[in-house]
């Protein structure tokens, strides 16, 4: 697998389509401020293999897909959601009690709890971004569950590959934004310490709008890069 090739043809797609066409990239941040449903209208069409990157239209049609995207990225949450319900009444039961037994019982259950958290999570991760695709492309919910189907895709990929290659984006995407952010907050202290409660707001103005600019340039990205993950093997 072509990391660095797909690394760089996600990074041209992104800087074609969204930060070279101001309009289009306005666009997109208004789809991210409106809960980011019809940014998720536009990935669908990435997920699609759309190339270059779609203008922005049909507003519609933006909204469907994102809603109905958002149902399907939704249910792959349910299991983390319950487990994580689950280990809250653990340790909550055990302090009702309020007895050293009850309550070493229910870390001990909240701990194991965690561990299958996070068994769950890396299986959703390894999942959903093949299941996304499997459901724009198809245009049925029943795909995105289709695990057999999505095991198989994977399997064609090569597990190796495919985890190396979500590992290299989450590395990608992750430092930059940890250093942004590691900036923004830096700022934010000096604007605060600098003009007091003026700094606040304007710190927290420019925190907003450096987000609302980076997300459709970040998760356009992402997505080109799965969908050329995803079309390295015939479906």
């Amino acid at each position: 697998m072509e990391y660095g090739n797909m690394l760089g043809e996600s990074f041209a797609y992104a800087k074609e389509g969204v930060v070279n066409k101001m309009n289009k990239w306005i666009m997109l941040i208004i789809a991210t401020i409106i809960l980011t449903i019809p940014l998720m209208g536009y990935l669908m069409q990435i997920y699609r293999g759309t190339k270059p990157a779609p203008e922005v239209g049909n507003w519609g049609k933006l909204f469907i897909d994102g809603i109905m995207l958002a149902i399907v990225a939704f249910i792959y949450m349910i299991p983390l959601l319950i487990l994580q319900f689950l280990m809250v009444g653990a340790v909550m039961a055990g302090a009702i009690f309020q007895d050293p037994t009850a309550v070493m019982a229910g870390m001990a259950g909240a701990g194991i709890l965690f561990l299958v958290y996070i068994i769950v999570a890396i299986i959703i991760v390894l999942f959903a971004p093949m299941a996304m695709i499997r459901f724009a492309r198809s245009g049925s919910i029943g795909e995105a569950f289709n695990f057999n189907a999505i095991r198989a895709h994977i399997g064609k990929i090569g597990w190796i590959n495919y985890i190396i290659a979500l590992i290299i984006l989450a590395l990608v995407t992750g430092i930059p934004v940890g250093i942004i952010e590691f900036i923004l907050v830096a700022l934010m202290g000096i604007l605060i310490i600098a003009l007091s409660e003026i700094g606040f707001l304007l710190g927290g103005l420019i925190i907003v709008i450096v987000v609302l600019a980076l997300i459709p340039v970040i998760t356009v990205f992402q997505a080109r890069y799965i969908t050329q993950i995803y079309d390295t093997v015939a479906a």
